[in-house]
């Protein structure tokens, strides 16, 4: 498998004081949607920086493009986009105006502005003051920014911070048309676990500075076949308490419901049989699997 990044043993602290960072793998495969997922503060966006060169190195190796970012910087930032934090637009400049700028610094053909514009669904406002545009619009113009000099890679820092819900869903079709129809792999950091769900093909989480998981999305989902238990439903719940006490089963009743730890399909056969013995009546045993915000809080809080 090709990587666009790939980062190894990535390590920073600032000034004197703890690491920010420890030890960091990291990679993104070529064509990929990767979801930086983690908390605030967890060292999502030191990371980007690092690898975008915002950040002098202190430890540990990046490449990106299959290129050494140390040796390679300015071919690399060629092609690459960013998106780190508040955009640099000019709110007195239309949007047309506003990549005027970069594409004389790019020095890229003017007609990438009219694209840029038309791919991020802007090509009508183009003449338009940015002032005037609403936070889902400066955040689209911000993308064109990003995609003017037509990158084979792009690096977004919460790129939906602020947006109402219609402008997320916006942001998210967009960047999956642009991955789908373009080809640009995307690295993507976000703490919005359900939206990065929808979004990314690869995922890797951060939790204090430090790697908790990094797979396909496939992968993390696998982990939601892992049972963690049972609900009980019966027709005497406070009889059923008392015969599982005896069998030193610990269990949750927050839900009105008995929730039973991971047990052997045999024991929980052999539970329902004495509960009927018992003479009481057992009309339900559901299997409570992980879901995805469970397996998030987990790695992370672990």
């Amino acid at each position: 498998m090709k990587y666009c990044v790939e980062v190894s043993g990535l390590a920073y602290q600032f000034g004197k004081g703890d690491p920010v960072l420890r030890d960091i793998q990291l990679q993104v495969p070529q064509g990929a949607i990767y979801g930086f997922l983690g908390p605030n503060g967890a060292g999502k966006t030191t990371t980007l920086r690092l690898i975008t060169g915002l950040l002098r190195m202190q430890a540990g190796s990046v490449q990106v493009l299959g290129q050494s970012f140390p040796r390679h910087r300015l071919d690399i930032l060629r092609q690459v986009g960013c998106l780190i934090e508040s955009p640099a637009i000019y709110e007195h400049l239309s949007a047309t105006e506003n990549l005027l700028v970069l594409q004389r610094i790019y020095q890229c053909p003017r007609s990438y502005i009219a694209d840029a514009l038309q791919t991020v669904g802007l090509a009508a406002v183009a003449g338009k003051k940015a002032g005037q545009f609403s936070l889902g619009m400066k955040q689209r113009l911000a993308l064109a920014m990003a995609l003017l000099h037509r990158p084979k890679l792009l690096i977004l820092d919460e790129p939906t911070n602020g947006l109402d819900p219609n402008g997320i869903i916006e942001m998210r079709e967009l960047l999956k048309k642009i991955n789908r129809e373009q080809g640009i792999s995307i690295l993507i950091s976000s703490h919005l676990l359900p939206e990065i769900e929808r979004l990314a093909t690869h995922i890797g989480i951060i939790s204090k500075g430090r790697m908790v998981f990094e797979g396909s999305l496939e992968q993390l989902s696998g982990l939601r076949q892992q049972v963690q238990g049972c609900l009980l439903d019966t027709t005497d719940n406070t009889a059923a308490l008392q015969l599982l006490s005896t069998y030193e089963i610990c269990v949750v009743t927050d839900t009105g419901r008995i929730q039973l730890p991971a047990l052997p399909v045999a024991a929980i056969a052999e539970l329902n049989t004495h509960l009927v013995q018992r003479g009481i009546g057992v009309y339900g045993i559901q299997p409570v699997k992980n879901d995805l915000e469970t397996i998030f809080m987990d790695l992370v809080n672990a």
